[in-house]
């Protein structure tokens, strides 16, 4: 095919493509099948086509009431967004014409043709230029928002500078999270990074631009060019990217704005380049055909095998970003084997042609980079608005794609109709478990095994013989009277019972009482008078059942019971058999050739109207997940990607999903020096030009930074001489020493220093922004301070700091006096508690508290300011005869100790509580021993070493236990992995539990040994026998001698109310299993 051919080709399938685009905007109309059938019945006439669609749906009922939305975000089913805009054209449609509504397509289909005409810009290129718009606005708008909104810059530029290599943030230049999201999920990819860094346009270009395109699309990729070389090489923690969206927005025309959907906005951006690297190819490949990168990288082809009303075709079919529908599927196979067969597919596996109407699809070709869309918006007709779906649905991070490649059609085919076959089975099985687990004809269900327990616990019940309703109340009058009381006598009966013939005696008169009372009582009157019938049982029971009926009745329904019971898990059992069945069905190698690794996930939260985008990209040279959030990249995890990105529990879900070919490491490799051999990074990594303009960037930001601390070091000037005068003058009225009584710290000695130089305090202590540590001491610092100038009524900063300092230190002092649980450790919250503790001497707990009191972030208001600025003047009058800085850093290196080692046992000890053995142990082992090296200072200088020594030995037993369960059964697998956790593990611990003699760990030892020797005595295949015999030896050997063991795992810093929380969480998980304490 010629250059010529090619160009057509794809800009008829462009052309189609935007004939569908629009006819699904303007009837709303999602089916593919239906909209093709629409243009090809129409011979690609949309006027035509709509009609044809409208009067499919005109049995729709239409709505009542008019609505009128101005979305701000679209789904991959476009819809239009109509304006109030007053305008000569405009049709009223609010009547039952149906000639206005053909009209009003007609012409707005007729407006759309005419601008491409004009402009040569499509539609969606002119959404694209409404959200850039709107991006550029919001941009301007926030150069008058206050200082305190989320996106004004601080004005320290050490807030803004990039700390080592960590990977550059994206500002959200006004409603372009988006923007980011996409950004930085292509710049990751290194193949694509080195394509745009190392683009140059067409010679040819520069002196005559052949059309509208190559005036956008060539500004743009140079821009592109410069933001990807700032993510390079910058010094800044985050770059702007508005120059960009300005050479965008410079390209189209437009007044309306809305948010842009990711994967369309993707669909654009990969539109563009594509046509920037096809000028250049062309022109670098005149002669042959011409290889466009973008292609080559993100598209790919399939196969569309079908029946159109009985006759069979075949297309082949390029796709760039690959469309899944997420309703009603539970993950990404199941999307995926829906979008693969449409319609009904039997005919295409017959002999026979039928009326039937499907297709199937099969990749014959993938592109390195496979991009699903996850349609999570749909638009509600009904409402008519769009609406998002918050469905949850799982994907993995391998996906294998073997099952729907071409050259695998058959045995996919024969595999998907044993799955069919099995899910007909399956659903048959689920009903007959349903019988049993909702038994019963009415409303109310039960399982049929406790319907039958019941029944067995009823016949079984005794009944009670005593009346309930003298049990209920023993005063009652016999005859069955509950002893409620009775309505009063009439006067007519009163007088009878009062006449002389009746009335002998005050006892007469209460004897006839009695009889009165006694006769009116069984006048059983419904529904006036409340009546327990006689001899109701307490309980229900039979009333009549003999022995020999019993014996039978109990018999037969514990014999039901069992019988259920027994169908009941066989049912189970074979329903999770063909679960197993089904899952593993594409498990065998010929079906994992094919593997692609999820290289970023773009997360939408919110609704269809309105959220936030960012995106989780995979950091194969760190092996983690980092999380891009616009100006913020932070490390993260699998399980909080999985949190976010799944849905279903919350508004945020995966809106699109990048996946990469494991086969093809050049699309993450970094570059070599040809010459070296070496990694190329930084500033290496750029052609001259780039590097040229990411250097004088830099030296500007070097500029600031020096400005900031030249105006920081004449403030701090001025703040010191002023301070040092109050000072001298109140030294001369009073002194300024803290007072020496206890439990004060101790007093500072404001002399000034002959020698002083500046010294980099704990990072614990003082941080350079605000961190969770620094915000944590910030509101213990605050908190002394708000107290002393309440109790304080000399108001100078020097006076309220001295006060600050004895409160705080007073609290530290009870926290470290207190007898705590075992899940809290006060030595965690704060290092003074620590030193205190351990007897840290008197001149490094008073520089300490100062610092903290000395931290630039406490400057929030003219007190805490002045406060920490005598903080920081006193620090600097400290000499280094008064306070040993080489003492004072062992102490707070003894101290970060102390929280590592806290770390490692904590993460131990979570691993041990989720039975993970294999990575506790580690973690165990190493704790242990970094505490014994602390303990050998000091009784507080780390944890209970018993405590310790007790979850080290279980995690030992744990792993012996596991592998010796692995060797007795015999299988090769088993049996290998089970001797690899004994060598590599159990056995270069033993001499850990050998070297201290310790009881317990004795013991252990000896467990673990006779365990494996009791296997000597036992028949078993020769191999084994074989493989112990090897084994033995190495357990046995008595040596003390540590040999070799695994390096120390590298833990994360935790923040210490994260390190507090989890040393809480863990210690009142584990507090049942031993007794401990410190």
């Amino acid at each position: 095919m010629t250059v010529e051919q090619n160009v057509l080709q794809q800009h008829s399938q462009k052309h189609q493509q935007t004939l569908l685009n629009q006819l699904r905007e303007v009837t709303g109309t999602t089916d593919v099948q239906l909209l093709q059938q629409a243009l090809q019945v129409s011979n690609g006439d949309l006027a035509e086509a709509v009609a044809f669609l409208t009067e499919k749906n005109a049995k729709v009922p239409q709505q009542d009431e008019s609505t009128y939305y101005q979305t701000s975000q679209v789904s991959n089913d476009r819809y239009i967004s109509v304006g109030s805009q007053a305008d000569s054209n405009v049709i009223d449609l609010t009547g039952d014409d149906k000639d206005d509504l053909q009209r009003a397509i007609a012409l707005s289909l007729a407006e759309s043709n005419r601008a491409f005409r004009e402009t040569g810009i499509t539609d969606e290129e002119q959404a694209i230029s409404r959200v850039l718009e709107a991006s550029i606005a919001e941009n301007k708008a926030s150069l008058k928002r206050t200082h305190t909104e989320v996106w004004s810059d601080s004005p320290n530029p050490h807030d803004r500078k990039r700390i080592d290599n960590c990977p550059v943030g994206l500002k959200n230049v006004g409603n372009t999270c988006w923007f980011s999201a996409v950004i930085q999920s292509l710049f990751n990819l290194l193949e694509f990074q080195r394509l745009v860094l190392n683009y140059s346009p067409p010679a040819r270009v520069h002196d005559l631009p052949r059309n509208q395109k190559e005036h956008r699309n060539l500004p743009f990729m140079q821009e592109l060019r410069t933001l990807f070389s700032l993510m390079v090489g910058s010094k800044r923690k985050y770059v702007d990217p508005s120059r960009a969206v300005e050479i965008l927005k410079d390209a189209f025309k437009s007044s309306e704005s809305q948010q842009q959907d990711v994967s369309e906005f993707t669909h654009k951006l990969l539109d563009w380049l594509e046509d920037a690297f096809q000028m250049k190819s062309e022109e670098d490949g005149e002669e042959d055909k011409p290889k466009n990168p973008m292609v080559e990288l993100f598209y790919g082809r399939f196969l569309a095998v079908g029946v159109l009303e009985g006759k069979k075709f075949e297309n082949t079919e390029m796709f760039g970003q690959y469309p899944l529908q997420v309703n009603g599927f539970k993950d990404l196979h199941e999307c995926l084997e829906a979008a693969m067969i449409e319609g009904e597919i039997e005919s295409l596996h017959s002999a026979e042609n039928s009326a039937k109407s499907g297709q199937e699809h099969w990749f014959t070709e993938l592109p390195p980079v496979l991009t699903f869309e996850l349609s999570r918006f749909e638009f509600n007709q009904a409402l008519g608005r769009p609406e998002k779906i918050h469905n949850k649905l799982e994907f993995p991070s391998m996906l294998y794609m073997d099952r729907y490649m071409d050259r695998n059609r058959e045995i996919t085919r024969i595999k998907r109709e044993e799955i069919r076959r099995l899910k007909e089975h399956l659903t048959l099985l689920q009903q007959r478990l349903e019988r049993y687990l909702s038994y019963g004809s009415g409303p109310k269900r039960f399982p049929l095994a406790d319907v039958l327990q019941y029944a067995m616990e009823f016949a079984s019940s005794k009944p009670v013989c005593t009346s309930p309703v003298e049990d209920i109340d023993s005063s009652a009058p016999p005859g069955g009277t509950t002893g409620l009381p009775l309505p009063p006598l009439s006067l007519a009966e009163q007088d009878s019972l009062a006449s002389p013939e009746s009335s002998g005696s005050s006892s007469g008169l209460a004897s006839n009482l009695a009889a009165a009372q006694q006769q009116r009582a069984p006048i059983h009157k419904p529904f006036t008078q409340s009546r327990l019938p006689p001899d109701l049982p307490m309980h229900p029971a039979p009333r009549h059942i003999t022995e020999e009926e019993l014996r039978v009745l109990e018999g037969c329904l514990h014999r039901w019971r069992s019988e259920v019971e027994n169908d009941t898990r066989d049912l189970q059992d074979s329903i999770k058999r063909i679960h197993r069945t089904v899952e593993l069905m594409y498990s065998d190698k010929s079906m994992m050739q094919v593997p692609y690794r999820l290289h970023a996930v773009l997360v939408h939260e919110g609704q269809a109207n309105a959220g936030h985008y960012w995106a989780y990209i995979y950091d194969p040279h760190q092996r983690c997940w980092m999380k891009y959030n616009d100006i913020s990249v932070t490390k993260s995890s699998w399980e909080e990607l999985v949190r976010d990105s799944f849905g279903g529990y919350r508004n945020a879900s995966a809106y699109c999903l990048m996946y990469i070919n494991d086969k093809k490491p050049f699309l993450i490799e970094e570059d070599f020096d040809k010459e070296t051999g070496q990694i190329l990074s930084g500033m290496d990594k750029l052609p001259p030009d780039l590097k040229q303009y990411v250097k004088e960037d830099n030296e500007l930001f070097d500029k600031e930074i020096e400005e900031w601390n030249a105006l920081q070091a004449r403030k701090a000037q001025q703040e010191k001489l002023a301070l040092a005068a109050a000072s001298a003058a109140a030294s001369a009225a009073s002194s300024t020493s803290i007072s020496s009584s206890s439990p004060q710290p101790m007093s500072i000695d404001c002399s000034p220093p002959d020698n002083a130089a500046p010294q980099h305090d704990p990072e614990y202590m003082e941080q350079p922004s605000p961190t969770s540590d620094a915000k944590h001491l910030q509101e213990d610092t605050e908190r002394a301070i708000s107290r002393a100038t309440a109790e304080q009524e000399e108001r100078s900063p020097e006076a309220l700091l001295n006060a600050a300092l004895k409160l705080e230190y007073a609290r530290l002092v009870r926290f470290a006096q207190e007898d705590t649980p075992p899940e809290k450790d006060y030595r965690l919250q704060h290092v003074i508690v620590y030193f205190l503790q351990n007897q840290a001497p008197k001149k490094i707990l008073e520089r300490t508290l100062l610092t903290q009191f000395a931290d630039r972030n406490l400057a929030f208001d003219e007190r805490c300011k002045s406060i920490m600025n005598v903080a920081r003047a006193k620090l600097e009058l400290i000499t280094p005869e008064e306070v040993n800085l080489d003492e004072y850093e062992v102490w707070h290196q003894d101290y970060r100790n102390f929280r590592e080692t806290t770390m490692f046992m904590i993460t131990g000890l979570e691993l041990f509580h989720k039975t993970n053995y294999v990575e506790a142990l580690i973690y165990l082992i190493y704790s242990y021993q970094y505490n014994k090296e602390l303990l050998s200072k000091g009784l507080y200088r780390g944890h209970d070493e018993e405590f310790l020594g007790h979850f080290r030995r279980d995690c030992l037993l744990k792993l012996n236990e596991q592998a010796a369960a692995m060797f007795e059964s015999g299988e090769e697998p088993e049996v290998t992995t089970g001797l690899g956790i004994m060598n590599e593990l159990v056995v270069p611990c033993i001499p850990l539990l050998l070297v201290h003699d310790t009881e317990g760990d004795l013991l252990a030892v000896e467990d673990m040994r006779n365990r494996w020797c009791s296997y000597l005595g036992q028949e078993m295949e020769s191999n084994l026998q074989e493989k112990l015999t090897d084994f033995l030896p190495k357990l046995l050997d008595c040596s003390t001698e540590i040999k070799s063991f695994h390096d120390p795992p590298k833990v994360p810093a935790y923040s210490t109310l994260e390190l507090c929380e989890r040393f809480g969480r863990i210690m009142t998980t584990l507090c049942k299993v031993a007794n401990h304490g410190r």
